[in-house]
């Protein structure tokens, strides 16, 4: 039984992989959706992450699907209590922002979608440093009190935004985040290693990093010459060109073939292996996705390969 992880200063105890829920009604229809998230339960996961935004980008889409999918499924297998759910404000095209009103109606909505009546993990998507830190605290405060949401988190906020926000939570003696999601990777250190690790590990939250396998690149299945067929194969690739690319899959593939290993489950073990990581977040499409990111539950990277790793991606 893989240990679970505790969520900063929250109760919640989580699997050591987050399941991105991104793709569900995006690259995965309802049927393959279920097929993952029946797969990554029976695997021993218990945390979704999800967003009211996920995935208007898609012509004919309107935002939400994804909310919509895990609400049927969760309705479907009766399983609400077993689950932690975590999803997101800000972004959905019909509740922009973070003003106190569109913070009430978009839980509301998210709560519709996701056929549930609390959210585990209730996190401000992209900070909007128009709208003062009180007035966004004040909000999500109240929706704690009502009992919509469990624990609050931000993701894609500044580290002056964040202390901001803490201080005005423990002053007031209002709800206080538990949980912070950085884009965070083995090629993308920059905007979370420094200030906001340092505030993060202070301050007794968890970061759960977004874009932890890089938009699929630290799969290893990119390679010069390759051509790899992917929604997000341009965005992956452009790491191919970088000194920092190459380093790093060098230094995956040595870690993966001495512990006969996939190269995700490395890629996703370095971040695990971080003292204030509690989750990374990675998405499957197909069920076979899978094995290669739960297999981070079970592989433990010696120091020196954190250091090889961290070495080879400076």
């Amino acid at each position: 039984m893989t240990s679970l992880r505790k969520l900063g200063s929250s109760d919640l105890e989580v699997f050591p992989l987050a399941l991105g829920g991104n793709v569900f009604g995006w690259t995965a229809d309802e049927a393959a959706s279920f097929s993952v998230l029946d797969a990554y339960t029976a695997a021993g996961g218990n945390f979704l992450d999800t967003a009211d935004g996920y995935s208007a980008w898609v012509e004919g889409n309107s935002g939400g699907e994804s909310e919509t999918v895990i609400g049927k499924w969760l309705r479907a297998r009766g399983n609400r209590s077993d689950v932690v759910v975590a999803t997101k404000v800000s972004q959905h095209p019909e509740y922009q922002g973070l003003s106190a009103a569109n913070i009430k109606a978009a839980a509301d909505a998210s709560l519709r979608r996701l056929q549930t009546d609390y959210i585990d993990l209730y996190y401000t998507h992209f900070d909007k440093p128009d709208v003062p830190v009180e007035e966004i605290i004040t909000a999500l405060d109240e929706l704690v009190r009502v009992g919509k949401v469990r624990y609050i988190a931000a993701s894609n906020i500044s580290p002056e935004r964040l202390e901001a926000s803490l201080a005005f939570s423990e002053r007031e003696g209002l709800a206080r985040y538990v949980a912070l999601q950085p884009q965070y990777n083995l090629v993308s250190r920059d905007t979370y290693e420094g200030a906001l690790q340092d505030l993060v590990e202070r301050c007794g939250l968890s970061a759960v990093p977004y874009s932890a396998l890089a938009s699929g690149f630290l799969t290893g299945k990119y390679r010069p010459g390759t051509k790899v067929d992917s929604a997000r194969a341009e965005g992956a690739a452009k790491h191919l060109e970088t000194e920092r690319g190459q380093k790093v899959l060098t230094a995956l593939d040595e870690i993966a073939q001495s512990h006969d290993a996939p190269i995700p489950t490395v890629a996703l073990a370095w971040l695990a292996a971080q003292p204030t990581v509690a989750a990374p977040i990675a998405s499957a499409r197909t069920v076979e996705q899978l094995p290669a990111l739960l297999g981070v539950a079970d592989l433990t990277l010696t120091d020196a390969e954190v250091s090889r790793l961290r070495d080879a991606s400076a």
